[in-house]
């Protein structure tokens, strides 16, 4: 069989039934990322768009596709953050072609380290805190540092390169542990207009599969590294959960895009009715946001001898 177009297949879409060319796949991919974007607002006039790139191949789709429709824009800009986690060789590679990513995109690059921003590298910092899931650890200083440098860049949005596997493996599993918060904070963009000092998350690549982002980079020829995996990405519920529902896509396709669409529609009365209003603090180390007296990255570094951390200076 061939594509409808009359080229030779380049993909089999099992659960739409359609073979796509290399041009109407990768066509097929933006348009469905620029109907995720306008359907649920993501963009607006007079954005600076942050994204958080890591390398991978879905940071990197994200980048590529959201810096083609910040060029056409005058009222919009684009730029990119990476954070060096101290992640040896691995991590070394991966900024390297995040690097070359930018650099033929033309999109202004920042990197920041744990090194500079907490006194050490992940597996120094790891070491007083032995008990913790290195993962757990890694995303909460991430997902941290993110925030406040896209802030202090004067981002409106970050974006950041979730694809639909990691979409309905978030729903399945917060809906299998009862992590209602958590639950109800999943979605397209996640924001709280009451928090000045939260930057709006994005998600454009929500509704897109693993296995087509791959395929979308290897098209376009958009550099990534994707050699191997984390060191630290070991067994976990997450893999387990990952693994279970590629089962049942391979099984059933179209299985991923039901968990999501479903999760879509109970999420937003769940919202309505279980969102906290309750206003966020200022962590009392740190000055950066939180629901408690001290944020959950100053709790992890608590551990870190004085001398080895880098005291973050609270906003004047």
């Amino acid at each position: 069989m061939a594509c409808k177009c009359g080229r030779e297949t380049y993909f089999t879409r099992t659960y739409e039934g359609t073979e796509l060319c290399r041009k109407c796949f990768v066509q097929s991919i933006e348009k469905k990322v620029k109907r995720v974007i306008r359907t649920n607002n993501l963009l607006s006039r007079g954005d600076k768009v942050g994204v958080a790139l890591s390398g991978g191949k879905d940071s990197s789709s994200a980048l590529y596709i959201l810096a083609e429709i910040v060029k056409k824009r005058r009222d919009m800009e684009i730029f990119a953050v990476s954070i060096d986690e101290g992640i040896g060789e691995y991590r070394l590679k991966t900024i390297r072609k995040s690097s070359i990513l930018c650099k033929k995109l033309g999109v202004p690059h920042y990197v920041y380290s744990f090194e500079e921003e907490y006194g050490g590298p992940l597996p120094e910092l790891m070491k007083h805190n032995p008990e913790l899931n290195a993962c757990t650890f890694c995303g909460v200083l991430r997902r941290g540092l993110l925030n406040r440098k896209a802030r202090e860049l004067g981002a409106t949005k970050l974006a950041y390169g979730f694809n639909l596997n990691d979409e309905a493996e978030s729903v399945f599993m917060n809906f299998v542990f009862g992590n209602l918060d958590k639950f109800i904070r999943l979605g397209p963009i996640v924001k709280n207009k009451k928090i000045e000092k939260f930057v709006p998350r994005l998600k454009p690549l929500r509704e897109i599969p693993e296995e087509e982002l791959f395929l979308y980079c290897d098209a376009l020829k958009i550099p990534y590294y994707g050699k191997k995996r984390c060191p630290y990405g070991k067994e976990s519920v997450r893999k387990t959960i990952r693994k279970y529902l590629y089962d049942l896509e391979k099984k059933y396709p179209g299985t991923l895009f039901q968990i999501v669409k479903f999760a879509d529609i109970i999420i937003p009365p769940l919202r309505e009715k279980f969102q906290k209003t309750g206003k966020a603090a200022e962590c009392e180390s740190c000055g950066e946001i939180t629901s408690k007296e001290i944020c959950k990255v100053c709790e992890l570094l608590e551990k870190v001898p004085h001398k080895k951390r880098k005291e973050a200076k609270k906003p004047e």
